[in-house]
């Protein structure tokens, strides 16, 4: 599979310029389409509120949300002219709960780029949230973090290697863009022996098969059960320059709440780097 359509979540915020240098740099890269999604929640009032304050109140709140949506139009539409990319992009606006919108318009595409959610962001502004798009589109979804911007990414990658279903399917999403890398490095922690497992040779089954593709592909793995595993694989992809990790995320669904892995979850609240999660 080609990266040939891509949609990146766009609002009004600081953090949203990485998000979307993010997606065009990845665009740009595989030639692909780009979509600049940004979706606007509708006021909800409580009944009592409404009644008491009229109609005057749900106006300034759609007239802000207008306001929110046209100041993210144009830091998008000024990056991709920019970048020579504008005769194939678009630009979307919406509304409804902003991740349940993204998870739907992410299935109609090969990438969604999300952005990590900041912990000091704007209140009034309702966070897209990575592991519940991921969980819900069915597509592999990049998360650029809420700090910094990416010179690169892609160009040397490292994958989270644990064997699992979702490793797997990870992998193979990442294809398109592990056959562009300069450089990518398979890391497994604390490897699982056995034939079920990461067996004699951890993170060596699944290189030969990236190499099979034309992937210039190391592997490595570590065993400290003292340190946790997710600032292994951080640590990790820092001593060999990364600007991108792969990996599978585990999680299931109980009583309506999302119960991420315990990597993932580190992962999702402490990356430094982009991430491509898989599920």
């Amino acid at each position: 599979m080609a990266l040939k359509n891509l949609v990146v979540v766009v609002d009004q915020t600081a953090q949203s310029t990485a998000r979307v240098n993010a997606a065009i740099l990845l665009a740009e890269k595989h030639d692909a389409h780009l979509t600049g999604l940004f979706i606007a929640s509708p006021p909800v009032l409580p009944s009592y509120v409404a009644g008491e304050l009229g109609e005057g109140i749900i106006a300034i709140q759609r007239r802000t949300a207008q306001e929110h949506a046209d100041e993210a139009a144009a830091l998008y539409r000024r990056a991709v002219e920019l970048a020579g990319i504008g005769g194939r992009s678009e630009w979307r606006a919406l509304r409804g709960n902003p991740t349940e919108v993204t998870g739907i318009v992410g299935r109609y595409a090969d990438l969604v780029v999300v952005g990590q959610v900041d912990p000091d962001r704007d209140g009034e502004v309702p966070p897209v949230h990575p592991e519940d798009v991921l969980f819900n589109c069915g597509r592999p979804v990049l998360v650029v973090p809420y700090a910094g911007r990416q010179a690169s990414i892609g160009e040397r990658v490292v994958i989270g290697w644990n064997a699992s279903r979702e490793a797997a399917r990870a992998v193979n999403d990442a294809l398109p863009l592990l056959e562009a890398a300069q450089k990518v490095s398979v890391l497994a922690v604390n490897p699982k022996p056995g034939f079920d497992g990461l067996g004699d040779e951890p993170g060596a089954d699944i290189a030969l098969h990236l190499a099979r593709h034309g992937v210039m592909v190391t592997a490595d793995h570590f065993s400290a059960r003292g340190m946790d595993a997710g600032d292994m694989i951080l640590n990790y992809a820092t001593d060999v320059s990364a600007d991108l990790l792969v990996m599978g995320a585990y999680g299931r669904s109980r009583l309506r709440e999302l119960v991420l892995g315990g990597v993932t979850r580190h992962i999702m609240h402490h990356m430094t780097i982009p991430v491509l999660f898989s599920h």
